[in-house]
């Protein structure tokens, strides 16, 4: 889940500085507390269980492109980022089994040391390629990306200037670089460039979000290619959701909007319209070249498995050879951002496959998310502090292989679902 909260402070701050043992007097005594205190505190949790509402880790039994069998049970799956509806595909499927047939399940280390192998140096080629950058770097996951990239980048005397609806991995990765955290409101651009011009920073860094995987909406990357230029800084795009689904040729934000020149850092996920696991940054030479050498997450950690790795590149070939792929995404995207508006549904800002259901009220997202999973849809509910809090919604995207006939179905559910409560 991507996260927007605001980090509250550590509660700790609250306790008084326990004083050392060369300072004058006894100080005060320090307040026991078990660490799993917070735990035992967190009963929101069985609360919405024992309502039989509780939307998460629910277990898949066996799936298809667009259904999934839960409870034996059968239904279409509305919830997944499975773009270009691949993760079935009977060519990725046997790319991947041939992989461990080749190379076993696993590397069993970093690609620092023993898990490199022919496989992801093909991917970081093939990526280079459709990005339009001089090289690209596999990391084990997207999350992982971030967390190195940005840490490694981001020096003591450099500052990154982060959407505030940026994904929690961009957080995180800001977190543990050196530099200074700057964050702006969603989309506000103008207090972008207000920060950045009274920033004393060395090193500026712009992270955004391509699209922003709970709203649906896409970064306005003129507008901040402009600032970029403008305050001498450096942009990364993350493009989780829209590497395989935007631009001409699936290459991302940067080529929907003609500005890959512009863009420092584009980086993705293979989690999503490449039906595998894993992920990569795609930049200059010489910066990949430093990454290698200074990305912890890539150096100490196990390098992807080799059968992820061959789905990923069986997913590129499909999308390079069958661009219709891409356009059926954009054409159920369409269908359903109009036919769930036309039900009176709040869609907010959605422009891609992903369009959520604004229902505002937790309790009643998670009544209105059970309704759908009861009636044969199964969705994402979305409460705080992934979103906005009172902006919990229902999150649904969309495949290149949902069908009309399925869409008509899930359509019908919404409505039946949305009258029943209130929502419509």
């Amino acid at each position: 889940m991507k996260s927007s909260a605001q980090h509250a402070s550590s509660p700790a701050s609250a306790f008084p500085r326990p004083r050392a043992a060369d300072e004058a007097g006894p100080g005060p005594v320090a307040r026991s507390t078990d660490l799993f205190d917070k735990a035992r505190q967190f009963t929101r949790l069985r609360e919405v269980q024992a309502m039989g509402l509780y939307p998460y880790f629910v277990p898949v039994h066996a799936s298809g492109s667009t259904e999934v069998v839960i409870n034996g049970k059968s239904g279409v799956m509305v919830g997944s980022n499975n773009y270009l509806g691949l993760s079935h595909d009977p060519r990725v499927v046997a790319a991947a089994q041939q992989a461990i047939a080749d190379y076993g399940t696993a590397c069993t280390g970093s690609r620092f040391l023993n898990g490199n192998t022919e496989l992801h140096e093909r991917i970081e080629h093939r990526l280079a390629r459709l990005t339009g950058k001089e090289a690209a770097l596999v990391f084990s996951t997207g999350f992982q990306t971030n967390l190195g990239v940005i840490s490694a980048l981001v020096g003591r005397d450099d500052a990154v200037f982060i959407d505030k609806l940026d994904h929690a991995s961009v957080v995180d990765g800001c977190r543990l670089a050196a530099g200074e955290t700057v964050r702006f409101r969603h989309g506000d651009l103008d207090e972008l460039e207000a920060k950045l011009r009274h920033s004393r920073a060395g090193g500026k860094l712009i992270v955004v979000d391509g699209v922003f995987s709970m709203e649906g909406d896409i970064v306005d990357l003129p507008r901040i290619a402009e600032l970029r230029a403008k305050y001498d800084a450096r942009l990364a795009v993350d493009d989780a959701h829209a590497i395989g689904v935007l631009g001409a040729t699936g290459a991302g934000t940067a080529e929907h909007f003609g500005l890959t020149g512009e863009v420092d850092l584009i980086i993705g996920t293979f989690s999503k319209s490449f039906a595998s696991i894993g992920g990569f940054v795609a930049a200059e030479q010489v910066v990949i070249d430093y990454l290698k050498h200074h990305a912890r997450s890539l150096i100490f950690s196990a390098s992807m498995p080799p059968s992820a790795c061959a789905a990923v590149l069986a997913c590129i070939d499909i999308l390079e050879q069958e661009p219709d792929r891409r356009l059926n995404v954009w054409k159920n995207a369409a269908r359903m951002q109009e036919g769930l508006q036309s039900l009176g549904f709040d869609t907010g800002g959605s422009q891609t496959p992903i369009v959520p259901v604004v229902i505002g009220d937790d309790l009643l997202t998670f009544e209105f998310w059970r309704q759908l999973y009861d009636n044969g849809v199964f969705a994402n509910a979305v409460v705080a502090p992934a979103v906005p809090p009172h902006e919990s919604r229902i999150r649904t995207s969309y495949s290149a292989t949902h069908t009309p006939e399925q869409l008509d179905f899930v359509l019908d559910v919404f409505a039946r679902v949305g009258k029943g409560l209130g929502v419509i």
